[in-house]
C-alpha cells in the first residue's frame, strides 16, 4: 500500500518556494558564511550548499502536516550544511522549522522542543568556553540559542495564546448556550405558569356560563331563563376582569393597572359559596386556623368587613403556624379546579372539601359522586388535571386523582416549607 503524504499547505508551499529561491540566487552570487573564514570546510564542492538548502526548503512543506518530522530531517540537513560553504538561508528555514515543530505540533512535542533546545544552548556555550578556556567560547552557546532556543520559545508562547484564546471561545460558546437554554426553559416555564393561571381564572367562570346557558335554552320558563342569564351575565362579568388582569400582567402594566391579589386559602368559603349558587352541592371541611371564615356548618361565615371569608383575619396561620402564600395559591387553585370538574362532570350528590394541617404538609381532599351522567354539562379541554398536578410538583408534593370507594378522589399533599411555584 502506497503511503500518501498530507497536502502542504499553500503558504507553507509559498515559504518552501521563497527559500529555495532565495538560497540560490545568494549561491548565485557567492555568498557563504564561511567562504572566506578559517573554518574547517569538509565538502568543497561548490554546489555543497544547495543540497541542504534543498532539504531543508522541502522540509517546509511539512511544516504543519508533519512538524516533528520536517525538523528531524531539517535538523540533520543543517548539520551537513555546517561540512559546506554553508548558506544564511538553510539556517533561517531552519529556525523557521523549530518554531512551527513547537507551534503546530503534538502537546508532548511542544512541551519538550524548548527544554531540549535550552538545554543545547547551555551546554553549547558552557562545555566549549570550559574546554578550550576561552570566554568567546560562549558565542557558540548564543548561537545555538538564536538558531533554535528563540524560535522554539517563541512558539511556544504563541502556541499558549493560541490555546488560551481557543479556551476562552470554547467557554463563550458554552456561556452562550447553557443561556439559550436557560432561556429557552425559562420560557416554557413562564408559558406553562400563564397556562395554568388562565386555565384556573376563567375555566370556572366559562363553565358556569356554558351550563347555564344550556339550562336557559332547554327550559320553556321564563323566570328560569331570567335567572340564568342573570349567572351568566355575573359570570361574564367576572371573567372579563379576570382576562383583563392576567393581560395586564403579560403586558407588564403595573403603572395602568392595580395590582391583582393573589388568592388565598381564606378566599375558599365565597368561592365555595360561589360555587353553591351555581347549583352545586359542596360543603368545606377546615378549621378557622387553616381556613378563616368558615362557618361550623360547612358554610363560610363573614369577616370584620362584612364580606364572606374576608377581613383582616382571612390569611390563614398568622405569625409561626402561617401558611406560605405559594402553597396557599397551589391550593386554592386545586379547589377551583376540583370544583369546576364536579361542576361539570359530577353526578347527583355532595361535593366535599377537606383540608388538614399535619406532619408539615397541607393536605388536601375533594370528593365528588363518580358515576353514569347523562355526559359532561360543559366542554372541557382535559388540562385541569394536568395543571393541578404541575402545580403540586413545583411545590415538591403529590397530587392524585381518580376514582375511590365509589367517589372521584383529588388528593393533594403541599409540603409547607414548599418554594415559589412558577
Amino acid at each position: 500500500m502506497a503511503l500518501v503524504l498530507p497536502r502542504p499547505h499553500r503558504d507553507d508551499v509559498r515559504i518552501a518556494a521563497g527559500g529555495l529561491l532565495g538560497g540560490v540566487v545568494l549561491w548565485a552570487l557567492g555568498i557563504h558564511p564561511r567562504a572566506s573564514s578559517g573554518d574547517l570546510v569538509l565538502w568543497q564542492a561548490p554546489w555543497a550548499p544547495l543540497v541542504p538548502l534543498a532539504v531543508t526548503a522541502a522540509c517546509e512543506l511539512l511544516r504543519r502536516v508533519l512538524p516533528r518530522t520536517g525538523l528531524l530531517v531539517g535538523t540533520a540537513a543543517l548539520v551537513l550544511d555546517t561540512l559546506t560553504l554553508g548558506s544564511i538561508v538553510t539556517v533561517v528555514l531552519y529556525t523557521d522549522l523549530v518554531y512551527a515543530a513547537v507551534l503546530y505540533g503534538s502537546p508532548a512535542t511542544a512541551r519538550r522542543i524548548p527544554w531540549i533546545t535550552g538545554l543545547l544552548t547551555v551546554l553549547g556555550g558552557v562545555v566549549p568556553a570550559a574546554l578550550w578556556r576561552d570566554p568567546q567560547g560562549l558565542l557558540i552557546g548564543v548561537g545555538v540559542g538564536v538558531v533554535a532556543f528563540a524560535p522554539a520559545a517563541t512558539g511556544a508562547l504563541v502556541r499558549n495564546h493560541r490555546d488560551a484564546a481557543e479556551a476562552a471561545r470554547l467557554r463563550a460558546e458554552q456561556t452562550a448556550l447553557l443561556a439559550e437554554m436557560d432561556r429557552a426553559q425559562a420560557v416554557t416555564a413562564e408559558r406553562a405558569r400563564v397556562a395554568r393561571e388562565l386555565h384556573d381564572m376563567v375555566a370556572n367562570h366559562l363553565s358556569a356560563i356554558a351550563i347555564h346557558s344550556t339550562a336557559a335554552l332547554s327550559l320553556d320558563d321564563p323566570g328560569t331563563a331570567r335567572d340564568a342569564l342573570a349567572v351568566i351575565r355575573q359570570n361574564s362579568v367576572e371573567g372579563l376582569a379576570e382576562m383583563r388582569r392576567l393581560i395586564g400582567i403579560l403586558r407588564d402594566s403595573a403603572g395602568d393597572l392595580e395590582p391583582t391579589a393573589t388568592p388565598t386559602l381564606g378566599g375558599l368559603p365565597a368561592l365555595v359559596e360561589g360555587f353553591r349558587a351555581h347549583g352545586l352541592d359542596v360543603r368545606l371541611d377546615a378549621d378557622a386556623e387553616t381556613c378563616p371564615g368558615t362557618g361550623p356548618d360547612g358554610h363560610p361565615g363573614t369577616g370584620p368587613d362584612g364580606h364572606l371569608g374576608t377581613g383582616p383575619d382571612a390569611r390563614p396561620g398568622s405569625g409561626r403556624d402561617r401558611v406560605p402564600a405559594p402553597v396557599e395559591l397551589a391550593a386554592y387553585r386545586i379547589v377551583q379546579e376540583s370544583l369546576t370538574n364536579a361542576l361539570k362532570h359530577a353526578a347527583e350528590g355532595p361535593v366535599r372539601v377537606v383540608l388538614e394541617r399535619a406532619d408539615g404538609a397541607l393536605h388536601l381532599r375533594v370528593t365528588s359522586p363518580y358515576g353514569p351522567n347523562g355526559g359532561p354539562r360543559a366542554p372541557g379541554s382535559g388540562a385541569g388535571l394536568t395543571g393541578m398536578r404541575e402545580r403540586a410538583a413545583l411545590l415538591g408534593g403529590s397530587f392524585r386523582a381518580g376514582p375511590e370507594d365509589g367517589l372521584w378522589t383529588v388528593r393533594a399533599t403541599l409540603p409547607l416549607g414548599g418554594g415559589e411555584p412558577q
